[in-house]
């Protein structure tokens, strides 16, 4: 595991729901309330328009000290300098993305499986997103893992796994008494009215959890 990575809370963001300036202030907020990694998600960007929002971003990011991820598009990260990458299982093999990013940035991965999660670790994944364990708003394609997996993958693999995929302050109970390091979140604080403030309130939940 990378020194000082916090996984409690990890934002990951949509900016469907958004204006520029909103988008913007959302990640600004969630970051003061507390959020401890942010992932820049952007699944129908050209590679120009990812990387002006990568840099504008990691300025918010920076200012808070929290890691800045990019979802997807190792060459985004390497170009705004982000902490690191997130790879989908339909995204290049995390094998690659770390020979790319090299030792010393962080590779997470998506593991919905007990064998995907051991594969992703021997391929030098720092971090797991497990998930999703409930429906989800976001416009991305899931499928639904279960706690018990969730709990067993957690068993399997010696680094942090977050579950993702529908959880909000009204239903993570259902994750407590887990080995898992915290949650992901999207619509939680993406479409919360004070991100700020629906950032405190997930943070503290989750610590109770464990």
């Amino acid at each position: 595991m990378k020194a000082n990575l916090d996984m409690t809370l990890y934002l990951v963001t949509d900016s469907t729901y958004h204006t520029e300036e909103s988008f913007y202030k959302t990640i600004e907020e969630a970051c003061q309330g507390g959020v401890t990694l942010v992932q820049l998600r952007e699944k129908n960007c050209g590679g120009r328009e990812y990387l002006e929002k990568a840099r504008k971003v990691k300025v918010i990011t920076d200012r808070y000290q929290i890691p800045l991820i990019i979802d997807d598009r190792v060459d985004v990260a390497i170009a705004c300098d982000a902490a690191g990458v997130h790879v989908g299982s339909s995204d290049l093999p995390v094998s690659v993305a770390r020979e790319l990013l090299g030792p010393d940035k962080i590779v997470g991965a998506t593991a919905k499986t007990v064998e995907a999660a051991k594969k992703a670790y021997e391929e030098g994944a720092d971090y797991l997103g497990v998930g999703a364990i409930f429906p989800t708003t976001t416009k991305v394609v899931t499928i639904r893992t279960s706690v018990e997996t969730l709990n067993e993958i957690c068993q399997a693999v010696p680094i942090p796994a977050v579950a993702i995929g529908g959880l909000n302050d009204g239903n993570m109970d259902v994750l407590k008494g887990g080995n898992m390091d915290g949650i992901a979140v999207v619509s939680a604080i993406m479409k919360a009215e004070h991100p700020k403030e629906a950032a405190q309130k997930l943070k503290a939940h989750v610590k109770e959890l464990k």
